[in-house]
């Protein structure tokens, strides 16, 4: 069985901001963003997963997780969490 890799998306329950990520299995990340980690998502704690899509492999989820954050636009945020854009049509 192939093992599947993710980008996914963090929203703040406290603040519109969003996380970025790249991980095997997000649901394991999530309570680690909630409780352990340090830095930015610690400040916006707590976090809900709003989006996450798989991928055949690490390589091409690290890249969508880059795409995402050198957009830098929560407008283009919504539209993917909305699926009105497939981050797989710009990698």
């Amino acid at each position: 069985m192939a093992m599947s890799y993710y980008v996914y998306i963090l929203r703040s329950t406290i603040k519109e901001t969003y996380y970025y990520g790249s991980s095997d299995d997000p649901d394991r990340r999530l309570p680690y963003h909630n409780s352990e980690s340090k830095g930015y998502t610690q400040r916006y704690r707590p976090w809900e997963i709003v989006f996450r899509q798989a991928f055949d492999t690490k390589a091409e989820a690290e890249s969508a997780e880059k795409l995402l954050k050198k957009w830098k636009s929560k407008k283009m945020t919504r539209l993917v969490i909305e699926g009105n854009i497939q981050l797989i049509d710009y990698l």
